[in-house]
């Protein structure tokens, strides 16, 4: 399964079945086949967004041991952090929220 999230003024996001899911779980949306996001929800949707990614960042840099991430990621370079998953729909959300539109999603 792959979602598209859609808005009238970004170009459209794809994601994975699983990594679909976890964002909408991060969202507070019930991880459905189709789905909206207004724009007064946009704001407390980017901050769950992230501060996701802030724990997850912190998580990896206590497992990994080493000073930054960034470091975790350049030994190994299949790894797809959750920053890098969350940050299309991050700026989709920022653009839609200045314009006042709507994100939908679907599969």
């Amino acid at each position: 399964m792959i979602y598209q999230f859609k808005c009238k003024v970004a170009g459209d996001v794809l994601m994975t079945g699983p990594v679909g899911d976890r964002m909408l779980r991060i969202l507070g949306k019930p991880v459905t086949t189709q789905g909206i996001l207004q724009p007064s929800d946009m704001l407390s949707a980017m901050g769950a967004l992230e501060r996701v990614v802030v724990e997850d960042e912190a998580r990896l840099s206590g497992i990994s041991g080493s000073s930054t991430v960034g470091e975790l990621v350049a030994d190994d370079a299949d790894v797809v952090t959750l920053r890098q998953h969350v940050w299309p729909l991050i700026e989709m959300i920022k653009q839609a929220q200045v314009a006042g539109e709507s994100i939908v999603w679907g599969v």
